[in-house]
């Protein structure tokens, strides 16, 4: 693994790397991209702005960068209630170059703002992500720790960026309480991964089995398991971005099917708390819906 170090940035120049690094990591236009000057504002004014840090020829260059913002939890803002109860911190983006990702980078970014949003006397971090990438699935939900009981559909319209074009931009909202025994576990790795197999013994039943086609490619079924028990599993494509540049219509299928099931499974008092992913000849994925009272104490 290639050395890296974090430090959060402070000049105009170090945010211009970090403006490159997101015209790199997504192909965005300039238009898409969080331009320095607003990433040196958030910086000085109580926002978290850190970049990854590699040396290569003797020059040191930007591998990395993660950024958010203090906000309010919505319906709980009162000006009476203490900062770390109606304050978040909003992380907006994570990014790393993609030959330096499953390095670690992106975990060692979220440890570092982590500890960042702590010093301010701040409980919770909230970010958005593509519930169909089960790359950020793995990352957010598995081993960080944050749970999920948010679907916003098509939260950021059209996108123009590759990995995003030509599909509805849904979005798992997900709560990261930072300061909490459940994340204190999964970031000390006290409690080995879970498995499919263990949860299936336990009388786990999965909505949504997936088929193989004739490319190997995950089908949706065409109707849904009800969700009657308190944990139940969800299957969604390992490899989604392959999904979507080989057959359009069925990644449209996977976004409508996934919809289908949170929407009404969070309505109804379920929380994600867990992620499965088989790295088998036919990898797979699937997430735990729990049913749950506080998605803060949800395990």
């Amino acid at each position: 693994m290639n050395a890296f170090s974090i430090r959060p940035l402070k000049t105009f120049d170090e945010c211009r790397q970090a403006e490159e690094l997101q015209r790199v990591v997504w192909r965005l236009d300039d238009l898409d991209v969080t331009p320095s000057h607003v990433l040196l504002t958030f910086a000085k004014n109580g926002g978290v702005v850190l970049g990854a840090f590699a040396v290569s020829g003797g020059r040191e260059h930007m591998v990395g960068c993660v950024f958010g913002f203090i906000g309010t939890r919505e319906g709980l803002y009162a000006p009476e209630a203490p900062a770390q109860v109606r304050l978040k911190h909003c992380s907006h983006q994570l990014g790393v170059l993609p030959e330096w990702q499953s390095q670690g980078v992106g975990y060692a970014l979220k440890l570092a703002q982590r500890e960042a949003v702590r010093s301010q006397a701040l409980r919770l971090i909230t970010w958005t992500y593509d519930p169909l990438e089960s790359r950020n699935a793995n990352l957010n939900i598995a081993k960080l720790g944050a749970v999920c009981d948010t679907y916003i559909p098509n939260l950021y319209g059209e996108l123009r960026d590759e990995l995003n074009r030509g599909l509805p931009t849904d979005r798992f909202q997900v709560d990261w309480w930072i300061a909490s025994q459940r994340v204190e576990t999964r970031l000390s790795r006290r409690r080995p991964p879970l498995t499919r197999a263990l949860y299936q013994r336990a009388g786990t039943r999965i909505l949504n089995e997936a088929t193989f086609d004739e490319r190997g490619l995950p089908t949706p079924p065409d109707a849904i398991e009800p969700l009657h028990d308190d944990r139940a599993l969800v299957e969604f494509p390992a490899l989604f971005q392959d999904v979507k540049r080989l057959d359009t219509q069925l990644a449209l299928a996977w976004r409508e099917q996934s919809r289908a099931i949170f929407q009404p499974a969070f309505a109804a008092g379920f929380t994600v708390t867990d992620m499965l992913y088989e790295r088998d000849v036919t990898p797979r994925a699937f997430y735990v819906l729990t049913r749950t009272e506080s998605s803060e104490h949800a395990d």
